[in-house]
């Protein structure tokens, strides 16, 4: 029990050692990124600091299972070079019984990824999106799904306008039951359109069975209500907008993620990329551990035999294939190729299996 205790000592300080060492490196090259970004804007370094900020959790989250593997490769050389891999083989502890610490850990950081940083960098991407909209048009566009619709909010200079409609297209290209409300910077509501349906178009919304209502004060609004067959509405969205927003599962916490595939299929649009996405999070500790098995199989040898650096290598080279391969499986998964919990289940599952394979080989020769 020492020794599992040692071991997942030793892995946890590598873990927290890269993963300080990679986020100072993603938040310099994303710092200047930021800044090449906005320019021409004159915004100032405390907020090209902040989106810098906003925007580090998701790399991070992105690049985690890279981390597992260099903490991995970092805990096993280090014990190899100390001889005490070699007193722990000769005490009669097997390979596999010393991989029980890190990939525990390694499963304890995967549950926390899901369970913590999940939400984290749902918040933090949400923020970034809408503070650089903010900076770029001078207002905010943004996309929300509930129970009562679909909710748009688009932006400029001179305002805000909502948008709700009831139902949309499986594309998002066409909104039914629509409901305009433009907001002045000053006096609030000034306008209110309801129309059969709106299409996007290029800058601007199409809409058809249109009714307008004005809402300046001391004006009666149905006196004054106009009717028109078809209308053209200046917009600040643009059909890709609208569909990254939507399709953006990781801009979802987890916990809100079941809730939003149900609404989004009660608005008529395709859930499985937000399904495939939810089981991949799912999936995600059992990655993990695989990738601590996989990183062992190739350093769990003393140093005396030579070849650390192609061991090295080759495990960072094999955590690449098969972190390719699950978002092969992913987005095969998202276009319906492959069943949901295939594209999702399958990569770690082989991961572990294959892992697996390895270290017998290696063991037993």
């Amino acid at each position: 029990m020492i020794l599992h205790v040692y071991f997942a000592r030793r892995f946890m300080l590598a873990f927290l050692m890269i993963c300080s060492v990679l986020f100072a490196l993603v938040m310099l090259v994303d710092g200047v990124e930021q800044a090449r970004k906005f320019s021409g804007l004159d915004l100032g370094w405390q907020r090209i600091l902040g989106l810098t900020f906003l925007n580090a959790p998701q790399t991070i989250n992105l690049i985690l299972p890279l981390i597992v593997i260099l903490a991995t490769i970092t805990l096993f050389i280090s014990l190899a070079r100390s001889s005490e891999l070699v007193v722990t083989r000769a005490a009669g502890r097997s390979a596999l019984r010393a991989l029980i610490a890190p990939v525990f850990v390694a499963l304890m950081i995967g549950i926390m990824a899901v369970g913590m940083l999940n939400p984290i960098v749902a918040a933090t991407g949400n923020r970034y999106l809408q503070l650089s909209e903010s900076y770029r048009a001078g207002g905010a566009s943004a996309l929300s799904i509930s129970d009562e619709g679909l909710w748009l909010r688009q932006g400029n200079a001179d305002g805000q306008t909502v948008i709700r409609a009831w139902r949309s297209n499986p594309d998002a290209s066409v909104l039914y039951e629509v409901t305009f409300i433009s907001y002045d910077m000053e006096n609030g509501p000034v306008r209110r359109i309801e129309a059969a349906s709106a299409a996007l178009i290029e800058g601007a919304w199409s809409l058809q069975g249109v009714k307008s209502w004005p809402l300046t004060p001391g004006v009666n609004a149905e006196a004054n209500a106009q009717y028109f067959d078809d209308l053209q509405l200046p917009s600040s969205l643009t059909l890709e907008r609208i569909r990254e927003s939507i399709g953006k599962p990781a801009a979802v916490s987890i916990y809100d993620l079941p809730t939003f595939i149900g609404q989004l299929k009660q608005a008529g649009f395709s859930a499985r990329r937000h399904e495939v996405w939810l089981q991949t999070e799912f999936a995600r500790p059992l990655f993990l551990m695989a990738m601590v098995l996989v990183a062992s199989a190739f350093t769990m040898r003393h140093t005396r035999f030579g070849g650390t650096g192609v061991a090295v290598l080759m495990a960072v080279l094999l955590g690449f294939g098969l972190y390719f391969i699950r978002s092969f499986a992913q987005i095969l998964g998202e276009n319906g190729q492959i069943p949901v919990l295939l594209a999702a289940w399958a990569p770690p599952v082989a991961s572990v299996l294959l892992a697996l394979g390895l270290l017998l080989h290696v063991e037993d020769g």
